[in-house]
């Protein structure tokens, strides 16, 4: 029991470091940025003295341990300021805007899971064979291509050429506004309100982003499945099951990737954090209405406020995934505990 209780001290006060590593060095990089907030609020051409009026009030003519100081007890309450674009609580905005993003990211996780992992398998399985060539030119080229020029490459192709598929945004502008905000995922919102035709129009226009996001994180998906089944199918033990006459798909699926999906569940976890802080691209090629678009958006507009507090967000997602996924390592692999 000490034993648990000094680990998940350690694990606690890891996290609580990490956190606030990350509160500092997001801090401070805002601060040294090329951008002056007062402009931003402002504007170019307000009188000086209104300027330094604005700059007291906001106590950006402190020192820069005191700003930091003001920054971290507002965010100790949850008070990330106001955002300058919306002139919303940057709380409210992310609220609003981060649900897209989670909708987006997790139907890519999903798709990207589901493709990568068996190919991940079949490769290994056959090494060195044609299949296990293709497999891994397709991840190669998913891991090299630009996002934004996959993306474009799917507007152009299944949008403008083709016509199979909707172009940008989140749904259609003739369903925009019908269906009342429940989760802020517009498919699961749609499918709650029985609002069939705003679904279906909503699921066909996330179908490009979400398969565009789903190749890039496939490809590392794959290979990562490649390699643990690889060091697997060396093992003795599947010398052994071999030997007992088992069938290969007993051998491959029970024993080989038995010993494997524990790894796998970090790669997935970290994998999805990717998805959930790394969509700003794709956002903004299909100007899905997310937390990317959101954080684009404010840092052409020097939003200082809005960037801090999303990036802040987009970090403590990533520390907490990746505690989830080492939590699950150790209840589901007795050997780590």
């Amino acid at each position: 029991m000490n034993g648990r209780l000094r680990t998940l001290a350690a694990t606690a006060a890891s996290v609580l470091i990490t956190i606030f590593g990350l509160t500092v060095v997001t801090f401070f990089i805002g601060r040294v940025m090329p951008i002056d907030p007062i402009v931003a609020i402002l504007g170019d051409h307000a009188p000086p003295d209104v300027v330094a009026r604005v700059r007291i009030e906001l106590g950006l003519n402190q020192p820069l341990w005191y700003q930091y100081w003001i920054f971290f007890r507002n965010l100790i309450h949850l008070d990330l300021g106001r955002s300058v674009m919306t002139t919303h609580p940057v709380l409210q905005d992310i609220g609003r805007y981060f649900p897209a993003t989670f909708e987006l990211a997790t139907a890519a996780m999903i798709v990207a899971t589901l493709i990568g992992v068996p190919l991940g398998v079949l490769a290994a399985v056959r090494q060195g064979t044609r299949t296990d060539h293709i497999v891994r030119i397709v991840s190669l080229a998913g891991s090299s291509i630009p996002v934004f020029m996959l993306a474009m490459l799917s507007l152009v192709v299944f949008y403008a050429a083709l016509g199979w598929l909707p172009g940008t945004g989140q749904v259609s502008v003739v369903y925009d506004g019908i269906v009342p905000r429940i989760t802020g995922m517009l498919v699961i919102d749609a499918a709650i309100t029985s609002h069939w035709n705003t679904f279906y129009n909503a699921l066909l226009h996330l179908v490009q982003p979400a398969l565009v996001l789903a190749y890039f994180s496939m490809a590392y998906i794959t290979r990562m499945t490649r390699g643990f089944m690889l060091d697997a199918l060396r093992g003795e033990y599947i010398t052994t099951a071999r030997a007992k006459g088992l069938s290969a798909s007993t051998i491959i699926w029970r024993h080989a990737f038995g010993n494997i999906w524990v790894q796998l569940i970090t790669v997935l976890a970290l994998t999805y954090a990717g998805l959930l802080e790394g969509a700003v691209v794709t956002e903004t090629v299909f100007s899905w209405p997310g937390l990317g678009q959101y954080l684009t958006n404010s840092l052409l507009n020097a939003d200082m406020n809005a960037v801090l507090g999303a990036t802040m967000v987009i970090g403590i997602i990533y520390v907490f995934l990746n505690l989830l996924a080492d939590v699950l390592y150790r209840m589901m692999d007795p050997r780590v505990r």
